[in-house]
Order: C-alpha cells, then sequence, then structure tokens
C-alpha cells in the first residue's frame, strides 16, 4: 500500500524523489518513474561482473545462486557475477550523491517511512534538508522537531491509507495497489 501511496504521489506530480534502501524493487513494480526513484542499494532486476563490469543475464544469476548454489561467472573474463546490489562497505552509486545535492535544496517537505534510520549515508538524509519532516513508523527513530515535523507512529500501510483519505485519495490508493497485486500474482504464476 505505501508503494502505491508513493506512485500516487507521483502521478499527482508531488514526488520530487524517492530514496530507498529497500532491494526489493517494489517502488519500481509500482510504477514509480526512474527518474524519481533512487534505489540506494541496487536491486536485482540486473547483473554484471564484479571484475569487468560485463552485464550478466539476471535470470541465469539467480538461477546459478539459488538452484544451483554457486557463484555465477562472467562469460566475457570469468570473474565473478552478482546482483547488481550494494553489500556493506561498498560505495553507493554515483546517481545517489548527485542528486541527493540537488535533492536536499528542492525538498519542501520529506516523508520518512518505514525505517530504523541506521544505514548511512541514507539515514543522515533526515538532517540534511530545511524542510518539515513526516515521519511514518513503528518507532520514533528520529528527534521531531516541535513546529516543523510529525511522528505518524504505527504502521506504515495503515497511516498512508488514512492520509488519502483524509485528502480524498483513497478510491485512487486501492485502485492502484488493486493493480500492483494482480499485476504480482501475474508475474508469480508465470515462473
Amino acid at each position: 500500500m505505501t508503494h502505491s501511496f508513493l506512485k500516487l504521489l507521483s502521478d499527482k506530480g508531488l514526488l520530487l524523489r524517492n530514496y530507498s534502501q529497500n532491494i526489493d524493487g517494489l517502488e519500481h513494480l509500482a510504477g514509480i518513474p526512474e527518474e524519481e526513484l533512487v534505489e540506494c542499494h541496487g536491486h536485482f532486476r540486473s547483473s554484471s561482473c564484479i571484475e569487468c563490469g560485463a552485464q550478466a543475464d539476471p535470470d541465469r544469476v539467480k538461477n546459478t545462486i539459488v538452484k544451483k548454489g554457486s557463484v555465477p561467472k562472467c562469460e566475457n573474463c570469468g570473474g565473478n557475477v552478482k546482483p547488481d546490489i550494494v553489500f556493506f562497505g561498498e560505495s553507493l552509486p554515483d546517481r545517489f550523491h548527485k542528486l541527493l545535492r540537488k535533492d536536499v535544496k528542492e525538498a519542501d517537505l520529506l516523508l520518512i517511512m518505514g525505517t530504523s534510520l541506521q544505514v548511512a549515508p541514507v539515514s543522515l538524509i533526515p538532517n540534511m534538508v530545511n524542510c518539515n519532516r513526516v515521519l511514518f513508523n513503528r518507532e520514533k527513530v528520529l528527534k521531531i522537531r516541535k513546529k516543523q515535523d510529525m511522528f505518524l507512529e504505527g504502521n506504515c500501510d495503515d497511516n498512508v491509507t488514512e492520509l488519502c483519505a483524509t485528502l480524498g485519495w483513497k478510491e485512487e490508493l486501492l485502485e492502484h495497489y488493486a493493480g500492483c497485486r494482480l499485476s504480482s500474482e501475474a508475474n508469480q504464476k508465470k515462473r
């Protein structure tokens, strides 16, 4: 539901950028445009060689790892291949740093959703902006500034549904969410 809410913000021209630490690709599956999405820690939709950078077939890589239990090798140089995700200690993509410098200046509201705010540098973003911030979370993981911030405690899906109802967007949210679920179920059946 939360990913559908973000897509709804995008559709309404209200989303500057979605910085996600998730590697599950749910924002992509929800239809958030690539230019509005920064998958800070990468995703599993593509794979590449860690030696020469050659692209590899992600289905072959997944099959080699999951079904064969071995390390995929590059067809170009024989090096190890991994999904295009960022492991601990690796640098985030250049796109993250380039867009963040611009976005912290342009943001007029920061939504912080479903996070522990434990993994830097993404965890530092809330303290880099000079705008109001809304934390949708089960725990208060951010110092709330009295006049500038809001903490909506609880489940993100429940809170965005309630917010959309207040804004008169609930029907649109539920329609998009239903479409995402149907699309996801169809993809699961293909596998």
